[in-house]
């Protein structure tokens, strides 16, 4: 009798995770918890925020331990229980935040609402003026608030609406009106301050002209510069200074030196013309940012306004549509799911919906970045903001509101604005100490110039100099800006990147695993091959195996319909006494014939048999040997073979596949000009995954995968460089959150997109180059601005001090700096497909045997 031991069962801890934004996160996680002493296992899930630690038979783990290790990795642990805790979902929400001005200012808000208890981040976007807040615990809103205003800027609730168009509208209302009252002020400034420089350069210096001077240029310092110095005193009110302390500082200097050089040193020169110049070049330069900024947000807010204002509706959700009914015009916010809707040709669908009645093409462009028409027949489905072609379309309404793709859309497009990446980062924790450090160095520099013996005025002087040059809105919009238009310009392609990490990410990309079903397939079975038996051309046996299977939705039967529909067979009625067996095939008697539809193999094996259960009536020898090797030779070239027999005689052979999609081979040609290995990772069978790989040329084919297997590649692959996973499924979403770039296509799951760092509206294997070189195009951006805003301050900033670069100069750089940086992000607007066409390098050789 041999001694059994029963092992222990392992203990299981499970908790929240707060803090994760990404797959990335969710792999620094599980590695953290993995590295416990004492834990077998940790599986971290980013869209519940939980995580499940196994632990190791007798070796308890204290919970401290764990989360202490996840906050090593810079994240929180949520004790089980809590509100917050495993299993849901982090509350967040968005605030509009005015008065910003800079970087520091950012800096400042963040810090105010993190001090907030309950609130576990928050993310500030100059650009946007939005502040995202994710909650750890329940938040009273007027407390986020209260504290924003104690930091000294307003806030308020993002405005939340069923109708993204008309939010649009509102937007570009506000921008305008903002537009116009800073060009009253221009206007006014400029005509003052171009006086001011005639008095001073172009008039010799009568007694009365510093008074004339002084005339002009109160105006343009009290009411053009207002809103620089309300800036400035309230921050001073909060303890803090940001960019318009430098310009209230820097020219108020200048203006009040003046008035006493003006009334009280008689003789002495004076520099109206200085504070002048500043305030105005410096505004006109805050108005060019503002007019950029917009463009840069045109991309989300064309988006939101794709949807039109009103809808032709046919019936109410449950009730009977009346065909050919011109429908009763409503506004298409009122839509609910399961109303009917009549699309007329050359118009815009209302909501997302599937077509009922009738057939056209759709131009879904704006939405997916495709310039072809899509056909759209009864069952298929359509998306609100696209526009009907030349026929009438009658659709029923799924999806409203918040719940449609393009309200989606544009919701993980504003939040991918909001996220920051490793650049951003450090452009606000250079900016948290800008400002203290400028006006130190213009403290020195007013000193320097004292003790070196030189009079105050010229010591005055590179002050202001250092005071105005000193540019930390350069700064502040340098990634925010390139994220907001690449990110736009990606939605207006079909191109969803979920944030500024992703960016990061992509850089170091070297492989991209790619699934195989309804990625570089169409996903959908069709017969390529017919091979007739008995001398015909096979019609009659095929219209007959489509009646067999019309009540059958198994994807091969559903392929052989499709092939006597699209052969323009006529198929007769369907049969009532159709009979199946289980993974074998399915027999019927249709329009007085016997006829048998399933393997080949079943159907040879089974000739001859006495009739019964299981038995088909095929005829002992009859073809049944020309049918076996037509079937082998078929599944040697990867097709899936069914048999047809009619009255005993195998008549067909019928080979079925899943072919490829059109742009498969492109697109993989595409991403290997990019530099990138192409790796397939498939469950299907080896020899049909092969031949895949073989036609769109493949790196390395892994085939027979299970969902787990395909995460363990990207694993292995990952210990050569950064992985991107391509994929559609449920199956794929292991593996698309253990990469380090998960891409999902958005025909596929939600699981997938939900754990994916780029979404493809549209399946194109060829949209994958085209989101990594987006994501590229705007990272490089970014480090563009960023060199652009650092080297701008390092440079310029010493030449002021050393009284090289005059106030009005400075002040001229200071306008430009922030347009320049805002300008080139603005080229990622022309963007495109085409852009990302790279010449062909050599392809590499395979990683894994």
């Amino acid at each position: 009798m041999s001694d059994t031991t029963t092992e222990p069962t392992p203990a299981t801890v499970d908790f929240g995770i707060e803090g994760m934004t990404c797959a990335s996160c969710v792999r620094r996680v599980e590695r953290a918890l993995g590295n416990v002493e004492g834990v077998a296992e940790a599986r971290v899930n980013l869209a519940t925020e939980s995580a499940s630690v196994v632990l190791s038979p007798g070796h308890p783990v204290d919970h401290d331990v764990l989360a202490e290790a996840v906050e090593r990795a810079g994240y929180r642990i949520v004790p089980p229980g809590h509100p917050f805790g495993a299993g849901s979902r982090r509350l967040s929400l968005t605030l509009e935040i005015t008065g910003m001005t800079c970087a520091s200012c950012v800096r400042r808000v963040e810090r105010a609402l993190g001090n907030v208890e309950g609130v576990a981040e928050a993310r500030v976007n100059l650009a946007t003026e939005l502040a995202q807040v994710e909650l750890s615990a329940p938040v009273d809103t007027e407390a986020l608030l209260r504290a924003v205003e104690t930091a000294g800027y307003s806030a308020a609730p993002a405005a939340a609406t069923s109708d993204p168009a008309q939010e649009a509208a509102e937007r570009r209302a506000r921008r305008r009106a903002d537009l116009r009252r800073r060009r009253v002020k221009l206007s006014v400034g400029a005509l003052l301050s171009a006086a001011v420089l005639t008095l001073a350069y172009g008039i010799p210096s009568p007694t009365w002209s510093p008074y004339w001077q002084l005339a002009l240029t109160t105006p343009v310092f009290a009411w053009v510069g207002s809103g620089f110095h309300r800036g400035a005193l309230t921050s001073l009110r909060h303890g803090a200074v940001n960019m318009d302390t430098l310009v209230s500082l820097g020219s108020a200097v200048a203006f009040f030196y003046s008035v006493a050089a003006t009334f009280a040193l008689r003789g002495q020169a004076t520099y109206f013309d200085v504070a002048a110049v500043i305030v105005t070049l410096i505004s006109i330069g805050k108005y060019l940012e503002v007019l950029t900024r917009g463009r840069a947000g045109e991309a989300i807010e064309a988006l939101a306004g794709l949807a039109p204002r009103t809808a032709h509706l046919l019936a109410r959700a449950g009730a009977v549509a009346g065909s050919g009914s011109a429908g009763v015009d409503i506004a298409a916010a009122s839509l609910r799911p399961g109303d009917v809707v009549v699309v007329r040709p050359g118009e815009t669908v209302p909501a997302d919906g599937m077509v009922t009645e009738g057939s056209a093409g759709v131009n879904e462009s704006m939405v997916t970045g495709e310039s072809v028409a899509a056909l759209k027949v009864p069952g298929d489905d359509v998306i609100g903001g696209t526009v009907n072609g030349l026929a009438a379309l009658h659709v029923r309404v799924t999806r409203t509101g918040a719940d449609s793709t393009l309200a989606q859309i544009t919701a993980l497009v504003e939040r991918a604005q909001m996220e920051k990446s490793k650049a951003q980062r450090l452009a606000d924790r250079v900016s948290s100490v800008f400002v203290p450090v400028i006006l130190l160095a213009a403290t020195a520099t007013f000193t320097g110039w004292l003790a070196s013996g030189r009079p105050l005025v010229d010591a005055l002087i590179p002050a202001v100099a250092v005071l105005v040059v000193a540019c930390p809105c350069a700064l502040g919009l340098a990634t925010p800006v390139a994220v907001m238009v690449g990110t736009g310009r990606g939605a207006e392609l079909g191109l969803l990147v979920s944030g500024g990490q992703v960016l990061e990410r992509v850089r170091g990309l070297r492989t991209v695993v790619v699934d195989k079903t309804g990625t570089l397939t169409a996903g959908r079975p069709q017969v390529v091959d017919v091979i007739t038996l008995d001398g015909t051309d096979g019609s009659e046996a095929l219209a007959l195996a489509a009646a067999t299977e019309a009540n059958s939705e198994h994807p091969l039967a559903c392929a052989i319909q499709e092939a006597a529909t699209a052969a323009g067979i006529a198929v007769p009625a369907p049969p009532i006494d159709a009979e199946a067996s289980p993974g074998k095939g399915l027999t019927a008697h249709v329009c007085g014939r016997n006829v048998a539809v399933g393997s080949v193999e079943w159907l040879a094996a089974s000739a001859g048999a006495p009739a019964g259960e299981g038995s088909t009536p095929v005829t002992p020898g009859v073809r049944a040997g020309e049918a076996t090797r037509a079937a082998q030779q078929l599944a040697e070239r990867g097709r899936t073979t069914v048999g047809v027999a009619v009255d005993g005689e195998l008549r067909l052979v019928v080979g079925i596949t899943d072919p490829l999609r059109p742009d498969a081979v492109a697109g993989v040609n595409r991403l290997h000009a990019q530099g990138l290995r192409v790796v397939i990772a498939s469950g299907d069978r080896p020899e049909v995954a092969r031949l895949v790989g073989a036609d769109v040329g493949a790196d390395e084919v892994h085939s027979g995968l299970h969902p787990d297997d395909k995460a363990a590649l990207v694993r292995q692959l990952q210990e050569h460089g950064a992985v991107a996973m391509v994929g559609d499924g449920i199956n794929d979403a292991p593996a698309l959150a253990t990469a380090d770039v998960g891409i999902a296509v958005a025909s596929g799951t939600g699981v997938a997109m939900a754990t994916a760092d780029i979404t493809l509206v549209h399946g194109d294997i060829g949209a994958v180059a085209d989101a990594i070189s987006l994501a590229r195009a705007t990272r490089r951006i970014i480090w563009q601005n960023l060199a652009w805003a650092f080297g701008y301050n390092v440079v310029l900033i010493p030449l002021a001090a050393a009284g090289i670069l005059p106030p009005m100069y400075a002040a001229l750089a200071m306008a430009a700096s922030s347009v320049s940086v805002v300008t080139n992000a603005l080229r990622l607007r022309r963007f495109s497909a085409d852009s990302s066409h790279q010449r062909p390098r050599a392809r590499p050789g395979p990683l894994l045997a």
